[in-house]
């Protein structure tokens, strides 16, 4: 008992032995403003070693999170070395950790973690990350106090029983139709970036076979047979980071497959195999590289690849449109001002307006007289300006392939054999899918209507009688 100048008590100590998980008696104390106050410390402290020696091991409940996290990572990271888990999903959980979890959970103890907590933090990185972020920190989470219970910290995994997240798709599953895949392919093969890029016979690989596009740019030419007409996918291709490119195999058994392909695709993979022996003096073909390569013969970056993807299906509308935007472009260089520069200002994305002075977006009146003031101009003041402007918001046949991306490809194929009569569990072997449920969820389009329905119940029922 600590004592002021005037006698009077200021703090109080509480003493007890504490016999330990480990046997051992040891010396336990807390304070307080009163006696009782102390006595109230001290009993919360023995409750709460109590429990600690409850599940004694190499966590306790008095540890803090970061712990745990530290553990779950070093697991994790074991898990990817032995082929377990994707490098890829290492990273993906790495940084819902670092932005997300550690900063909400981090300095608890593992024993506050409670489900009430937990579920309220999910909440909040829902209402600020999304439904999909939120779903993959309940996931991690659920992770780690698996471990925390296994490792004997606590016995029930308090995240089972927080809310389950819904994350919905934003985009209901759609696929090409025929029209629009011509559409696509000639739009492609017409727009030298796209072929620059190498994308339409890598459009056309992925719609004949349903591949994803990492699966797509894994696979070598010795695993075509372009006799057989077959192509083997056993590989896909991941960035990790502080290791690049990774060829890795694919995201399940499910996913090794071998595919066999339609003439249309077989006559694009020989002209390529074909051009490739002809420029043997350049890159060429070799067997153990990839039949959609780099300039420098070697792994395309399947986010690059999607990238370029995108802005080639963000095609130039019309030659009005890409008038426009050499204007346009020729007014921000006159301001001396950069895209970034332009893109802050205006808090847009830098690609935004990379794709309104290439002509690759629709723009209208209000979106180009709020880019020009950037650069001191008063469109209404411009005549001939905003005659282009005008000429430029008329619409475009490719505008129809603005919506399009690179799963839209796989949905495409898979609902293309769902109207050919295939099985689900057929299509989904071809998409190298383990659960049919997944195919049949997300990558087959609905069918508007069933006629043979009536004919099936009519056939059945025969007319039943009224009673």
């Amino acid at each position: 008992m600590q004592i002021d100048a005037r006698g009077k008590a200021v703090k109080h100590k509480s003493q007890a032995r504490f016999r330990d998980h480990d046997g051992h008696l040891r010396p336990v104390s807390a304070y307080g403003t009163s006696k009782t106050a102390a006595e109230r410390a001290l009993l919360k402290k023995l409750q709460d070693r109590a429990k600690t020696g409850q599940h004694a091991g190499e966590l306790t409940a008095m540890h803090k999170m970061n712990v745990l996290i530290d553990l779950f990572e070093a697991k994790f990271k074991e898990w990817v070395k032995d082929g377990k888990r994707s490098p890829s999903s290492l990273d993906n959980y790495q940084g819902a950790i670092k932005n997300h979890i550690r900063p909400a959970l981090g300095e608890l103890r593992i024993g506050e973690a409670t489900t009430p907590r937990i579920d309220t933090v999910v909440a909040h990185i829902k209402q600020r990350a999304g439904a999909a972020r939120a779903k993959t920190c309940r996931s991690i989470l659920s992770g780690m106090m698996k471990l925390a219970v296994r490792y004997g910290a606590i016995t029930v995994n308090p995240v089972r029983e927080i809310e389950t997240i819904e994350a919905q798709p934003k985009n209901p599953p759609r696929a090409l139709t025929s029209d629009e895949v011509t559409l696509l392919r000639r739009s492609l093969a017409a727009d030298g970036r796209a072929v620059e890029a190498d994308l339409p016979d890598l459009t056309t690989f992925m719609l004949c076979t349903g591949v994803r596009i990492g699966e797509a740019l894994a696979v070598h030419w010795h695993q075509v047979d372009l006799e057989a007409g077959t192509a083997e996918i056993t590989h896909t291709i991941v960035r990790v980071k502080g290791q690049g490119l990774l060829r890795k195999g694919t995201k399940s058994r499910a996913g090794e497959r071998l595919l066999h392909l339609p003439n249309w695709a077989l006559a694009v993979l020989r002209a390529r195999h074909a051009a490739g022996i002809r420029a043997r003096h350049a890159t060429g073909i070799r067997l153990d590289g990839p039949v959609f390569p780099d300039t420098h013969g070697g792994y395309r970056d399947p986010s690059n690849t999607r990238r370029a993807l995108r802005t080639a299906l963000s095609p130039v509308g019309s030659t009005a449109r890409r008038d426009l935007g050499l204007t346009l472009r020729a007014l921000r260089r006159e301001t001396g001002l950069t895209r970034k520069q332009v893109a802050d200002h205006l808090n847009w994305p830098q690609t935004r307006v990379e794709l309104i002075e290439t002509g690759r977006i629709t723009v209208d009146h209000q979106l180009v007289q709020t880019l020009v003031a950037t650069y001191g101009i008063d469109l209404d003041h411009r005549h001939a300006l905003r005659t282009q402007v005008h000429d430029a918001t008329q619409p475009a046949e490719s505008d129809k392939l603005a919506w399009i991306r690179s799963h839209a490809l796989r949905k495409t194929t898979a609902t293309a054999l769902d109207q050919a009569g295939h099985t689900a569990r057929q299509i989904a072997d071809q998409l190298g899918q383990a659960r049919v449920s997944i195919t049949q969820d997300i990558y087959l389009g609905r069918q508007s209507a069933n006629p043979a329905a009536a004919q099936a119940l009519e056939r059945v029922f025969d007319e039943p009688e009224m009673p």
